[in-house]
């Protein structure tokens, strides 16, 4: 082993800083008393915010890019005190900004989203000087706000309080995000202050060549989600429940070393491409690395940069990497041992952090190099035993296999609505345990932080070896964010959707009276262009069978979600560039079980495929003036409907040429100089097979946003074959 189990002090250069192990409960016993603590706790994150930016010592640093795929730091100088006054602007508890421009400049920008959208171009950055003083305001403003606040225990989260904490926890993210920037920096811009000492090694170390070990970890059931009766703190996505059974896995002993992943650089994992994801090719090609962004070279030998500068590589150090990387060694990794070789799923990891007793803000002093109650850089990987492993909280962050998501019962906070819901996309990656940086939330047993793939924060990583190649992985559950979408989502599930005057509920009201009525077998039915599935879902209750086909994929993976995973998520807009998100549950629907007899397909209905047929039912709604060829769709939908079979239709026959020639249009054209109706059309084609059953008129008001409809006037048919 490196370290010999060294348990270090408490960092008595860190003391000088107001000390960060304990942030408030929610409950207590005197709102006095509170109160003192959030602005202790206020104070003291703003003190080691304002003490890691005072280790710049030329304004011209602020205006850097070391990290090309990130703001420059005056951004983030600047953005924790633009979060507290545009939250609590919001939350209506203040009436006033304290600086347009800054506000404007410094308020969102923080994860980048590709590698090329955050152009130097678009912004005009304010003096560092200004930004000073900006800051200074703030703190008075949040200062005396903390002071005069309304304030009840325990801490709900439509209190004042609570954004005082949000905003805490939130510059608490940026000491963190900020500091892996300054590490990018060059060396020359940065000047010791005494208050950021880093773990004492020196050039001439040597370490005993150490090979990690693999150990079991029995299989377990676990629970993820962070309780709502929890006592402190809480960012939305932790929030919900999430019970698993993980099966047996074996873990890495250690976080892996410098030096074990030393072996898959002089390996030449970073020129094997077969290693990488295609995601770690296109990194690659980017960035053109051989190496960890933090080592360099000089004269043949390795460095490692800390915060403030070069040390010789420390081969007893956690290696810190972007998930890319990690994944590649893995994948190498695979081929030097039996099975398979990956990181961690969050499932897996909690299992090995729920294996510690104690948790933040309970502990007495801190089990693993986190909190900033040791050093200011990471440490030798065996410093922190935990149980039969080291550092499964502390040092590094750690990836996972587990692109985040929400839990079921998942809410998005109205204050901080994207602070969560932009990285539930497939593509941001779950960290966890924290670093020696980690304060308060970030150190607790449930928190959730995700980052893109390619990012890098002090993070590293701990492998897991399996049997199966597979990888136990829940499906991201992503927003929808595409606008017409997402209004079909809400016209369809949204609150209205269950009253009778809803057109869905009045083209079910019609199917059921067709059947009530003997018109129509209850055998099997199909909702052509389902769009997002709701009718299809309440025709399941009533039919045997039930098809239900659209020719846009996303529609149809919709369906599928809600039918196969129970949710459904989509964000609204609701007034200018604000959305509302918005969570729909299969057993609100009533469907506590997913209808096996419910099919989802993507599908042209002017060309079904051989199996779409022998329908009892038929419904098209709303559809007809979205088709390239109507008539042939409906020349299609006889074909497949049985005898006796019963058709319904409706259209506001609002026809567009760039969907429909307009050489295919049922009507709404003049003929001869006389005008042809679409209704009349319509019949002139269907009745040539076809007795009308019902012919009315069918009103649809699809929301726009909170002040805004859409109404149609559909000509509604119903129509039985002959």
């Amino acid at each position: 082993m490196y370290a010999q189990n060294l348990k270090a002090p408490n960092n008595p250069a860190l003391g000088q800083l107001p000390r960060l192990h304990k942030p408030p409960l929610l409950s207590g016993a005197s709102v006095g008393g509170k109160r003192a603590e959030l602005k202790r706790y206020f104070l003291q994150n703003w003190a080691l915010y304002e003490s890691l930016f005072d280790l710049i010592n030329d304004d011209k640093a602020f205006y850097l890019r070391p990290e090309p795929l990130r703001h420059p730091l005056i951004f983030y100088y600047g953005h924790t005190a633009v979060f507290y006054v545009n939250k609590l602007l919001l939350g209506n508890y203040i009436q006033q900004r304290v600086d347009n421009n800054i506000e404007s400049t410094c308020a969102v920008g923080v994860d980048e989203m590709s590698w090329d959208d955050l152009s130097p171009d678009n912004y005009q950055w304010p003096t560092v000087d200004a930004v000073r003083a900006y800051r200074n305001k703030v703190k008075t403003m949040v200062s005396d706000l903390i002071d005069n606040m309304a304030l009840t225990l325990p801490i709900s989260q439509d209190s004042p309080a609570w954004i005082i904490l949000m905003g805490a926890e939130h510059e608490g993210i940026h000491i963190e995000t900020s500091s892996v920037i300054m590490r990018m920096l060059d060396s020359e811009y940065l000047t010791d202050n005494g208050q950021w000492p880093s773990y004492p090694t020196c050039a001439n170390d040597s370490y005993e060549r150490f090979k990690n070990t693999l150990k079991l970890v029995p299989s377990q059931h676990v629970r993820l989600g962070k309780p709502v009766d929890n006592d402190t703190y809480g960012w939305d996505n932790e929030y919900g429940i999430s019970n698993l059974l993980v099966a047996d896995f074996h873990a890495s002993e250690t976080l892996v070393s410098n030096q074990e992943f030393m072996e898959f650089v002089e390996a030449g994992g970073y020129e094997h491409l077969d290693y990488w994801t295609q995601e770690g090719k296109e990194w690659l090609m980017y960035t053109k690395a051989t190496m960890p962004r933090f080592w360099s070279t000089l004269n043949g030998q390795y460095l490692q940069r800390n915060l403030l500068n070069y040390i010789s590589l420390p081969l007893s150090w956690p290696v810190e990497v972007n998930y890319l990387e990690a994944k590649a060694f893995c994948n190498w990794k695979t081929t030097q041992l039996p099975g398979f070789v990956r990181l961690p799923t969050e499932a897996e990891w909690q299992v090995l952090r729920d294996t510690l007793s104690t948790d933040l803000p309970l502990w007495q002093e801190a089990p693993g190099n986190i909190n900033l109650e040791y050093y200011a850089s990471s440490c030798p990987v065996d410093a922190f035993s935990q149980g039969a492993f080291f550092d499964v909280i502390g040092n590094v962050w750690q990836w996972t296999e587990s692109p985040i998501d929400g839990f079921d019962g998942f809410q998005v906070h109205p204050l901080y609505d994207d602070f969560s819901t932009p990285t539930f996309d497939g593509r941001h990656n779950l960290i966890k345990g924290g670093s020696w940086i980690s304060t308060g939330n970030e150190a607790t047993r449930d928190s959730r932080y995700a980052f893109r793939r390619h990012f890098y924060q002090h993070a590293g990583f701990r492998y897991v070896q399996s049997s199966s190649e597979s990888i136990p992985l829940t499906p991201v559950n992503q927003y929808e964010n595409q606008t017409d979408i997402s209004r079909m989502l809400h016209h369809q599930y949204g609150p209205k959707s269950a009253l009778f005057e809803h057109d869905l509920q009045q083209v079910l009201a019609l199917c059921q009276s067709m059947i009530d009525d003997e018109l129509c077998k209850p055998n099997k039915a199909l909702d052509m262009g389902c769009g997002t599935g709701r009718l299809a879902f309440e025709l399941s209750r009533v039919f045997t069978d039930v098809d239900g086909i659209d020719l846009t994929a996303r529609h149809i993976q919709h369906c599928l979600h809600l039918k196969d995973h129970g949710q459904l998520r989509y964000a609204l807009p609701t007034e200018g560039e604000l959305q509302q998100f918005i969570e729909i549950n299969r057993h609100e629907l009533g469907f506590i079980h997913k209808p096996e007899n419910l099919n989802f397909a993507q599908g042209d209905g002017h060309n079904l495929k051989p199996q779409f047929n022998h329908y009892d039912l038929i419904v098209a709604h709303r559809m007809l003036d979205q088709l390239y060829d109507p008539q042939t769709f409906l020349h299609t939908m006889l074909a497949r409907l049985n005898p006796r079979g019963i058709l319904l239709l409706t259209s506001a026959y609002a026809w567009n040429e760039d969907i429909t020639p307009k050489s295919k249009w049922l009507g709404g054209v003049k003929i001869n100089g006389e005008n042809q109706t679409s209704a009349a059309q319509l019949k002139y084609i269907l009745g040539q097979s076809c007795d009308l059953l019902i012919e009315d008129e069918l009103t649809s008001d699809v929301q726009i946003d909170n002040r805004t409809s859409a109404r149609a006037h559909n000509h509604l048919t119903m129509w039985r074959k002959r």
